[in-house]
């Protein structure tokens, strides 16, 4: 069986798009080959660089596992049309175990408590000898391989009986992914939290805060969002069956979606100012001043003003979360400036007097994302855009936002 109908329109298994996977895999395979090479030249900057495009395609692909947990463990019913896409997203989960491996191998290029160089002050190394339990490589890379088995295990059994509810219309396979995601989630959300404490926060290995790892989810979650808003745009706008299952209420609800969770980030990100200001302890309080100095400083005005002021005064106008043109020009812009919220997390880190600009921060973006892209792609093809099987389909596909 090669297609199937669906409320009037014939659903083909998804064929397209091999030539942009093919250009997806060569980018990959060019942007992670350059970057190689200038590893060689400048370690240090290369593979900060490599984090933060790491951690960008990484939290984007996390971010949308939330979102189809959280769909499922709600029941919503609205979004069926489109969780094909964002299975699709949530299917790279693998790629990003093998392109950790850079990460753990360069480990000492990144983080401080690797090797601590003995010119450290007395306190600083009595501190990291005090963190050692926790920070050293073998438990780094083990808690890894724990974090990358939640997470590719979730992914797989979610699209796996999804893919297989296609063929079978089994209802009891919606009830599986329901209950799997209401009890996976407390897991995605410690290992994810964990993650960042291990990937980015440890890189200022003195400094703590517990809301660091809501924050940066935060930021992976709006950029999911932004990314299944592009998706569902250019759907919408391509000659593809489901492009035509996609209606302006859809739309509209992604919208909303990226809208409200903008607003979650904003909320995130002053919970984290805020708390250490009024806590004024001095393992606290140097991270912030670092990113009031100097050029970092502009950063953070530009990610006030970009990150939430802006896309949320815009996208509180209905028309434009109906607007499939105008709704991807603004994911088009949260998915842009959330690569710079990360890089004004990682790279301060790096260099605390200028922006540590680096060839290499597009070489990794493009090597990562090119590899990402492709793979999800590859998952896509053979499959059906939308899935076909599930007993709300119908439902969703006459979704009329109230």
């Amino acid at each position: 069986m090669t297609a199937k109908e669906t409320s009037g329109v014939d659903v083909p298994r998804f064929s397209s798009g091999g030539g942009v996977m093919t250009a997806a895999f060569v980018a990959g395979a060019l942007g992670l080959g350059l970057t190689l090479l200038g590893f060689f030249a400048a370690p240090e900057k290369t593979l900060h660089s490599y984090l933060v495009s790491f951690s960008y395609w990484l939290g984007i692909a996390l971010g949308a596992l939330a979102l189809l947990m959280a769909n499922n463990a709600a029941g919503a019913r609205w979004n069926v049309v489109v969780r094909r896409l964002n299975e699709s997203v949530v299917a790279t989960m693998p790629v990003y175990l093998v392109l950790f491996i850079p990460i753990f191998l360069g480990a000492r290029h990144l983080f401080s408590w690797v090797d601590p160089k003995a010119t450290l002050p007395a306190e600083t190394l009595k501190l990291l000898q005090h963190k050692h339990a926790y920070l050293n490589l073998g438990s780094f890379g083990f808690r890894a391989l724990v974090y990358f088995a939640i997470w590719i295990g979730l992914a797989a059994l979610l699209r796996g009986w999804s893919v297989r509810q296609d063929e079978t219309g089994a209802a009891a396979l919606t009830r599986k992914q329901r209950r799997l995601s209401a009890g996976g989630l407390p897991f995605l959300a410690f290992s994810l939290t964990f993650a960042a404490f291990d990937w980015l926060m440890s890189l200022n290995p003195l400094w703590s805060s517990t809301i660091f790892g809501l924050y940066v989810f935060a930021g992976g979650f709006v950029a999911a969002i932004a990314l299944l808003c592009i998706l569902a745009s250019m759907m919408v706008r391509s000659r593809e069956p489901l492009g035509r299952m996609i209606n302006d209420s859809h739309l509209h609800n992604l919208g909303k979606y990226l809208l409200a969770f903008i607003a979650f980030w904003a909320y995130m990100a002053f919970s984290q100012y805020m708390l250490i200001w009024v806590g004024n302890l001095p393992e606290e309080v140097p991270w912030i001043l670092i990113r009031r100095e100097g050029p970092w400083r502009w950063v953070g005005v530009f990610l006030i003003v970009g990150h939430f002021a802006v896309p949320f005064l815009i996208l509180l106008s209905r028309d434009l979360k109906r607007n499939p043109r105008a709704l991807a020009a603004i994911a088009v812009w949260v998915m842009f400036v959330h690569y710079v919220d990360l890089y004004w997390i990682v790279m301060p880190a790096l260099h605390t007097g200028d922006l540590a600009l680096h060839w290499t921060q597009l070489t990794s973006f493009a090597g990562v994302g090119g590899l990402a892209l492709g793979f999800g792609l590859w998952r896509l093809r053979g499959a059906y855009p939308v899935p076909i099987g599930d007993p709300y389909l119908e439902e969703s596909l006459r979704y009329v936002q109230p």
